[in-house]
């Protein structure tokens, strides 16, 4: 089902480097996987009711209320770098190239 292909662009959007053989075994085990699928596939479900999730969630949330701030001082202390007008730098975590 899986050909080298598709394995090679999943291993390029996993940023993964596979030798030959994972490359192989990756293939082998996508197409098992996908061959569970089938067979979920071949099940009558028409008389079974969808669901979301398996358990009721609620979501409790609480008042917005504003806590203690800390001082710029502190903060300037706590963080890896600063500006002289209170900004605070920190280091690129996203790649733009």
């Amino acid at each position: 089902m899986i050909d080298a292909a598709q394995i090679s662009h999943l291993a390029q959007l996993a940023r993964l480097h596979l030798s030959p053989e994972e490359r192989a075994a990756m293939g082998e085990d996508l197409t098992r996987v996908l061959g569970y699928f089938e067979q979920l596939n071949e099940l009558d479900t028409s008389g079974v009711a969808e669901m979301q999730r398996p358990v009721a969630l609620v979501n409790v949330l609480r008042e917005d209320v504003p806590g203690e701030v800390f001082a710029p001082g502190v903060v300037a202390a706590l963080a890896p770098d600063h500006l002289p007008d209170g900004h605070i730098r920190v280091p690129r975590t996203v790649d733009t190239d």
